[in-house]
């Protein structure tokens, strides 16, 4: 499994400027993660279709703050540095760029 452990990356929207912390795990041989949008009071969101391509991790994420969206995604790994996007609904793409890893 690749990525595991807590990811922190910068964010800056046009709505939204701050930090994003993905978790990824390992639940019994399946892929689990976390999204928090840190200093934001949202709904919690919910990832689904987890899969994994070479160093690369993808799937999906839902929140009631936008009822019926799907917001794919998709991170890859490299060491310690991790980048991919979020495609947001009504934003867009929103990259998440140079993630370091948590306590590394």
């Amino acid at each position: 499994m690749i990525g595991l452990g807590s990811w922190k990356f910068k964010v800056d929207t046009m709505f939204y400027k701050g930090d994003a912390i993905l978790t990824v795990g390992d639940n019994g041989g399946k892929y689990s993660v976390d999204i928090e949008i840190t200093d934001v009071d949202i709904p919690p969101i919910t990832v689904f279709g987890i899969e994994e391509e070479d160093d690369t991790i993808s799937g999906t994420a839902t929140t009631d703050l936008l009822k019926g969206k799907e917001i794919p995604f998709s991170i890859t790994f490299e060491g310690d540095v991790a980048n991919g996007y979020l495609k947001v609904p009504f934003l867009g793409r929103v990259k998440l760029e140079n993630g370091i890893k948590m306590g590394a």
